[in-house]
């Protein structure tokens, strides 16, 4: 009986250990499956370049998640700074307030930048003041929505006739949309700087063991606010995008609840949510799942309300599955 109980807790380990690196990558086989077999024009290239789309904030930003989570911490302010991100440019670009001259690259510079300063914020306050990732990212939240809403006197800001937009809905030789080029550019840079600079190690080993980062001569501090200052970077970048395609910036719903979505992606990837090992590919693709879970819904005439409940469950079997990694 011994034997036996042995081996059904060796058959779990395995088990558990394939469905960390794999489990993402069924859930997206089988929700295109169900999505082909329920309409036979899921498979077309136009909807699958619309779902790319579709899924480009939460790829990106899932993979600014992704260096957060894996050092340990977490961020619930990408949504607000993709709001600001995208407020910012909107105000400048439409000569809003008279210190600012009309230009559009200076709203995207000023978005950059008041977003890395956000980041800057999130990061000092986690490292240095050794306060809780979830409050300090919480405030953070809470301000950037805020100061969105100010800037835009709360009202949705419009552009139109501009390069701008046309960046939004540029399509490349091919009809690739430009949103696809871009995903497959921060996938690489990302994999590139967890993968093969230190700076990536480093990441992770503060994710692994805090303490004994430090003691080997990880400039934790330094490597945290960095760490911050991307996610907010790559959010920013993400709520440029939005809103270039949309042709407004909402200081209501741009950005609304992404980082929830980035936050579902990193731990249904398979990265522990409390820190350690970065996963990109199974980051990328469980962005994609959440994207396909909204689609599903949509095209089945299901109430939206159901995607979000069916997206919390999903963390919680993902963090359920990864939990004995630190025992």
């Amino acid at each position: 009986m011994a034997e036996g109980r042995q081996k059904a807790q060796v058959y779990k380990t395995v088990l558990n250990e394939h469905l960390k690196k794999f489990g993402a990558v069924y859930a997206f086989l089988l929700l295109i499956i169900i999505n082909a077999i329920s309409n036979e024009n899921f498979l077309a290239i136009n909807t699958m370049w619309n779902l790319l789309i579709q899924a480009f904030p939460i790829i990106i930003t899932s993979l600014g998640m992704l260096f957060v989570i894996s050092s340990g911490g977490i961020d619930v302010s990408v949504g607000s700074v993709m709001a600001v991100a995208g407020g910012m440019n909107a105000v400048i670009m439409n000569g809003i307030y008279p210190a600012f001259p009309r230009s559009i690259f200076l709203g995207i510079v000023m978005a950059l930048v008041v977003s890395l300063m956000f980041g800057f914020f999130n990061g000092f306050m986690i490292s240095v003041f050794n306060m809780q990732p979830i409050i300090v990212t919480l405030t953070t939240y809470i301000i950037a929505r805020g100061l969105t809403q100010l800037i835009a006197n709360g009202k949705i800001l419009s552009f139109s006739n501009t390069p701008f937009n046309a960046v939004g809905v540029l399509r490349l030789p091919g009809n690739v949309p430009i949103q696809f080029i871009i995903e497959i550019l921060f996938v690489l840079i990302t994999a590139f700087v967890i993968k093969r600079m230190v700076f990536g190690y480093q990441v992770q080993a503060i994710g692994e063991n805090p303490q004994a980062a430090k003691l080997c001569g990880i400039q934790t501090t330094k490597v945290q606010i960095m760490v911050y200052m991307i996610s907010s970077f790559i959010a920013a970048i993400a709520g440029l995008l939005v809103s270039s395609r949309t042709s407004a910036a909402d200081p209501t719903n741009l950005g609304a609840l992404a980082e929830m979505d980035a936050i579902a992606a990193v731990a249904i990837g398979g990265t522990s949510m409390s820190g350690g090992k970065s996963r990109i590919l199974t980051t990328v693709i469980s962005a994609m799942i959440i994207q396909l879970i909204t689609i599903t819904i949509n095209m089945n005439n299901i109430h939206y309300a159901y995607a979000r409940i069916m997206k919390g469950l999903i963390i919680i079997i993902a963090v359920y599955i990864q939990q004995d990694k630190k025992r």
